[in-house]
């Protein structure tokens, strides 16, 4: 039996919303509540009762949905310490090593800055589980709106250092872009050309390509590759720190089209 239920309901064009429930307790968690109607109406097609929520960041595609939740079932809103004042109904702030839990099982709070200055992400070990907001996505990782490439560098390290059978569920359904960037950039890697291939078929059959796990992220995604010799001499940088090849990637992927 595995640790945690995970559904994830899609939401607006790209958003996922998971929700994940505790297969010891039945407790139920909320992690970025984008819109409130679609996460109700999934909660109820489940018959699960939600006792919390889990924002990773403020921006209002993941935060959007709290104040009318809250409301519905009574809930708790955890969120990251660093944009408390822009988190909707929050109730516990926490940062870097606090600890949540959802139900039998305890996360680790991280903090992931660079996509927003307080991004934090939520580990779950014993589940092998980690939620990344918009920190890190399969094959890509979100805009340096509030951080520096340095910080957001940092960042997708932290997560990198997780075990490789992590899965990863971030909160968009990018996947199928970020693999045509990716290939622009990386094309001589043999292991990204057939995840390419499988992404591809996933999205024609309908299916979400997230979770993605730390393993296939290591081997496959241009922001995770920036200190690889291999992918330093695909961007022609040689031998430069990587924080410099990470940030002329993201630089390439943002005037992508």
């Amino acid at each position: 039996m595995t640790a945690f239920d995970i559904h994830l309901v899609p939401c607006f064009t790209d958003n996922y919303v998971p929700l994940v429930r505790d297969t010891a307790t039945g407790t139920v968690a909320i992690v970025d509540p984008a819109d409130a109607g679609a996460v109700a109406e999934a909660l109820d097609a489940l018959g699960w009762r939600p006792s919390m929520i889990l924002n990773t960041h403020h921006h209002p595609d993941h935060v959007g949905g709290n104040l009318a939740l809250k409301d519905r079932y009574g809930l708790t809103i955890t969120g990251p310490r660093g944009e408390a004042r822009t988190i909707p109904g929050i109730d516990r702030a926490v940062g870097e090593g606090d600890e949540v839990a959802i139900g039998s099982q305890t996360g680790t709070v991280f903090d992931v800055p660079g996509h927003t200055a307080g991004h934090v992400a939520y580990w779950f070990e014993d589940a092998e589980v980690v939620f990344v907001g918009d920190t890190l996505f399969a094959a890509g990782c979100g805009r340096l709106f509030e951080g520096t490439p340095e910080q957001m560098w940092h960042s997708l390290n932290k997560l990198a250092d997780l075990p490789g059978n992590t899965q990863v569920y971030c909160a968009h359904e990018y996947t199928e872009s970020n693999m045509r960037f990716a290939l622009s950039v990386d094309a001589e890697n043999a292991a990204l050309r057939v995840r390419d291939a499988s992404v591809r078929a996933a999205r024609r059959r309908g299916e979400p390509t997230v979770p993605t796990t730390i393993a296939v992220e290591l081997a496959t995604n241009p922001f995770l590759r920036a200190d690889n010799p291999e992918f330093a001499r695909a961007m022609h940088m040689g031998g430069e720190d990587p924080v410099a090849i990470f940030a002329a990637t993201r630089k390439a992927k943002d005037e992508f089209r």
